[in-house]
């Protein structure tokens, strides 16, 4: 009797954990001992950690990579009658940050090699912003999606042209470079996620500011502690309880120290599945100079009806899948409203965003997938096909 092959996981948390779980139980521990939950010297600690690796010179732990989004956004005091430009194609967090702050979201077309922001759509939208005069151009959100930076050097020359604030959202792509620099200090701020499921993720929510701006380190440290400044219990401004537990910064220290080697193996996990599938289906595309960090591994099918045929496939054989994402946000009923109030006439139609979501499919992608296992995913890619 054959033995049923190894289950493969989409995201496994469990055989990096085993690598580190004496040094976790340590510092689990150490932080129990010292009875210090809210702004233990671990956070300090990580925030150098973090800021090292990046090449920037400061980085503020935060409770979210959405309070990472909105801390950096009230600092520059985004709010009412503000325009702020972002992918129509990405998750829901990007979009609802200016609305809570009571901005208005724009909604940009995506590349269809890439998925990421397309410049040409971006500028166009902008442009066009501008010139109506109803709202002011403030930001512009670029995400790195799937762990591929986004056209930093023409989204920061756009922004320079018209005083716009840029902001990463490196959720999914920390550890990614581009033209060999790591994302960090691409943008004026960076936002990262540490969702457990992200190339760097904690035991719950988490996340970070980077900046090179030690001004706005300052005001990101006193926003993510209500406002505080000077002494405790003196408010300077309209703040929110925005900090990281030390215990996720505990357990973050110890995944930094596997950190490194997991972007390299995803790399590989992500030459394998290259090999594989290229010529079969498209691959989301690399352009010259970005280094992916390959926060999740997506083909995009031809239509709706081959994705279903995969996911059969791969259902068939007991292998996880993800759409990510089945709706653009434009789309989303929370939205409808600001896409349509962002312009003085109809909205612009944006067909790649709405075209991908019928399209994309995401494999499993995580640092311990094995050759066997990839081959496995893509035979059964290659049978849906």
């Amino acid at each position: 009797m054959n033995a049923s092959p190894t289950p493969i996981a989409l995201f496994d948390m469990q055989a990096q954990q085993a690598l580190i779980r004496e040094a976790l139980d340590a510092r689990i521990a150490s932080v129990l001992s010292s009875g210090r939950f809210i702004n233990g010297p671990e956070v300090a600690e990580l925030e150098g950690q973090l800021a090292a690796f990046a090449g920037v010179a400061h980085a503020v732990g935060v409770s979210s990579g959405t309070d990472a989004l909105q801390i950096a956004m009230m600092a520059e005091g985004i709010g009412r009658g503000d325009a702020v430009f972002l992918p129509a194609f990405t998750y829901t967090a990007t979009a609802e940050v200016p609305l809570v702050l009571g901005a208005t979201p724009i909604f940009v077309d995506v590349d269809p090699d890439s998925f990421n922001m397309d410049m040409a759509d971006l500028t166009a939208r902008v442009e066009q912003v501008a010139r109506e005069g109803r709202l002011r151009p403030r930001a512009v959100v670029g995400v790195d999606l799937f762990g591929l930076p986004a056209d930093w050097p023409a989204i920061r020359g756009l922004c320079a042209r018209h005083g716009m604030f840029t902001l990463d959202d490196a959720a999914q792509a920390f550890g990614a470079r581009l033209h060999g620099s790591p994302l960090g200090g691409h943008a004026e701020a960076t936002a990262l996620s540490f969702y457990p499921t992200k190339t760097l993720g904690c035991y719950g929510d988490g996340g970070a500011l980077l900046t090179n701006s030690a001004e706005r380190a300052e005001l990101y440290r006193s926003l993510r502690t209500h406002g505080e400044g000077g002494s405790r219990y003196e408010v300077l401004r309209t703040g929110m309880n925005g900090r990281l537990d030390t215990l996720q910064a505990a357990i973050l220290l110890c995944k930094m120290t596997l950190f490194p080697g997991e972007i390299a193996a995803r790399a590989r996990v992500a030459g394998w599945y290259h090999a594989r599938l290229s010529g079969q289906v498209a691959l989301q595309a690399q352009p010259a100079g970005c280094e992916s960090a390959w926060g999740l591994y997506t083909i995009r099918c031809a239509d709706a009806a081959e994705r279903g045929r995969v996911q059969a496939s791969l259902k068939a054989q007991g292998i996880p899948f993800g759409v990510y994402y089945p709706k653009p946000l434009h789309h989303q009923p929370a939205y409808q409203a600001a896409h349509a109030a962002g312009f003085a006439g109809a909205p612009p139609p944006l067909p790649v965003s709405e075209s991908l979501c019928d399209q994309v499919l995401s494999l499993p992608m995580h640092p311990y997938l094995t050759e066997a296992d990839v081959e496995r995913v893509c035979a059964a890619v290659s049978a849906g096909l």
